[in-house]
């Protein structure tokens, strides 16, 4: 059971991330910069998490905890800031396939740092997730003279910066603290890297209590809270393999948001890239289940 919650948590922490270009894009249209959008997501997402973790959960955290999930929130805060600078470059649906190299990114990673190479089944499904990347982000049908250098370069940079995170989320999880406690302390971490980026005149500018609020407070919750949140609670028990597997849920939800919010036209190879990023994100649970029935059936065989 607790599996399962685990897996769902960090699908649904995914697809919250899946919404935050469609708010981004809301954003840049109402003339908002990405250091007000970015600062402004962090600073009231911290804030409310706090809320939370003083309201639920009043407990003492050690100097080595707090470094290690302020960490994890630099990695989260470092994400935002590297993507929303790669799509003032390049194009969305470049962009998002640049970030969507953490899945074989991420993998490595994990394997390189528990020192075991990942099963077929992972294999099998980093295929399918990069074939179902490349048609769902419509590279095929983009302009490719739009590249630009530079967006490219913060496009992958915010591909490693996200696989450490999910991979990162899991590892600084402390048993002891509650779920609120974490989640604050992690997002703590990414405003500060946010503010040291971005100084945060939004602050004194007045512009957090005009038009800026209304992109700022679902951002917060989509781009801050649930995802830290539901990250916090759901890695440490499937591992950063899979959870960087089912991160690739993200893309799926910006694609259907941009249709549905945006009226931006999706291609039916983009439709076919969801379908198969679904199933690549299904394929090593379904192994894993074949697995354990087949170790049951042994067992009662014997």
């Amino acid at each position: 059971m607790v599996y399962w919650r685990s897996v769902l948590f960090v699908f649904l922490g995914a697809c919250s991330y899946g919404m935050l270009s469609t708010f981004v894009k809301l954003a840049y249209k109402a003339g908002f910069s990405p250091g007000e959008v970015s600062g402004s997501q962090m600073f009231l997402a911290m804030v409310c998490m706090w809320g939370v973790a003083l309201l639920f959960s009043r407990q003492r955290i050690g100097t080595k905890q707090c470094i290690a999930l302020m960490g994890v929130g630099v990695a989260s805060g470092l994400t935002g800031i590297l993507y929303y600078q790669s799509l003032q470059y390049v194009p969305a649906s470049i962009a998002i396939v640049l970030l969507f190299q953490f899945t074989w990114i991420g993998v490595i990673i994990a394997a390189i740092m528990e020192r075991k190479k990942p099963g077929i089944e992972k294999i099998v499904a980093l295929v399918l997730l990069m074939v179902g990347t490349l048609l769902s982000g419509n590279v095929f049908t983009g302009e490719f003279g739009q590249f630009n250098l530079i967006g490219i370069v913060f496009g992958l940079l915010s591909a490693i910066t996200y696989a450490l995170f999910v991979i990162f989320s899991g590892r600084a999880a402390s048993g002891e603290l509650s779920p609120y406690t974490r989640a604050a302390v992690t997002l703590t971490g990414a405003m500060l890297v946010t503010f040291i980026i971005y100084p945060p005149s939004f602050l004194i500018n007045g512009a957090l209590m005009s038009d800026l609020l209304l992109y700022a407070l679902p951002l917060a919750l989509f781009g801050g809270i649930i995802p830290v949140l539901f990250f916090t609670l759901g890695v440490s028990h499937i591992g950063g393999g899979l959870a960087t597997i089912l991160s690739a849920a993200e893309l799926p939800t910006a694609v259907l948001l941009s249709r549905i919010v945006l009226h931006e036209n999706v291609t039916m190879l983009q439709w076919l890239g969801v379908l198969i990023i679904l199933g690549g994100i299904a394929f090593p649970e379904f192994v894993r289940k074949r697995r354990a029935n087949r170790m049951q059936t042994d067992i009662i065989s014997m």
